[in-house]
């Protein structure tokens, strides 16, 4: 009886022993994250705030040998690329996700998932490839069109799976309660799944967005840059991330200052979309509450 006891004294010291160390590595890695995170926003908001001015906001590059200037241009035209971006992928995204989410019991769901896991792991340069092939030359320009294009592709399959995501919370008893009333599966999905799930939509458009907002090898192979403001939307055009790009690659002390000062623009903006994301989250489940 006693050596029984003392053999079951002895394991559990082993197993609070095993989790104390487990709970320390967990612990060590998060901390070690934030702190790569902290090191990333400390240098861009030291770097990049000394540079920070009107001036940057409002007016687009100088030419060379002069001072001063901003990146007033390239801020619009990202803007302009992601507004082409999201009219071609949010639609497409949004009813992916309600397929996969709705018809998961389809052979072919199986398939279509496959297909957008598959295009979520492909390489941005791979995306810009295959926009460059087919738009910009096929129409023999540079443009804004090629380059939301390119980041649509990029945001598809985001968007799809965060979509699918948020529509499988919605509980399955809505759904057969509806179905009790004889409503259409189509009305039940439009007017009931898809407005309870509409926060986490949003949500999933929202991080979409952030995720192509700071893509830079698909804009430089389709939209290429400008260091003037655009013509159309078939011209090259400015974009925040290729501006920063070729500042920070420059050999100019001047160009490596706005490139600082651009970099804590598209940080503050992605922050700002993830921090908005997370109110509307919290709100949602306050409501719910």
């Amino acid at each position: 009886m006693t050596s029984t006891l003392v053999d079951t004294s002895l394991r559990y010291r082993r197993r609070k022993l095993f989790s104390n160390i487990m709970v320390g590595a967990a612990t060590a890695a998060a901390l070690g994250m934030m702190a790569i995170l902290a090191l990333i926003l400390g240098q861009v908001f030291l770097e990049g705030g000394r540079y920070l001015n009107l001036d940057f906001f409002t007016q687009r590059p100088q030419p060379l040998g002069q001072e001063g200037g901003g990146m007033a241009n390239a801020i619009v035209g990202s803007l302009i690329v992601l507004a082409i971006a999201a009219v071609l992928a949010l639609p497409v995204g949004f009813f992916t996700g309600i397929y996969l989410s709705e018809y998961a019991s389809d052979r072919f769901a199986g398939f279509v998932r496959f297909v957008v896991e598959t295009m979520a792991g492909v390489p941005s340069i791979v995306v810009g490839i295959f926009a460059y092939v087919l738009i910009v030359r096929q129409t023999g320009t540079f443009s804004a069109i090629a380059g939301g294009f390119a980041l649509a592709v990029i945001m598809i399959p985001i968007f799809a799976r965060a979509a699918e995501e948020a529509l499988a919370t919605v509980p399955f008893s809505l759904r057969e309660g509806a179905m009790a009333l004889g409503i259409p599966s189509w009305r039940i999905v439009l007017r009931i799944v898809v407005p309870t799930a509409g926060p986490g939509i949003v949500t999933a458009a929202m991080l979409a967005l952030a995720r192509a907002g700071g893509e830079t090898a698909p804009l430089i192979m389709t939209a290429l840059g400008n260091r003037f403001w655009h013509d159309g939307l078939m011209d090259p055009i400015a974009t925040l991330p290729v501006q920063i790009w070729t500042y920070a690659t420059g050999p100019y002390d001047e160009w490596h200052q706005q490139a600082w000062a651009g970099s804590l623009v598209l940080v503050g903006v992605t922050v700002g979309i993830i921090g908005f994301v997370r109110l509307v989250y919290r709100g949602t489940q306050f409501r719910q509450l």
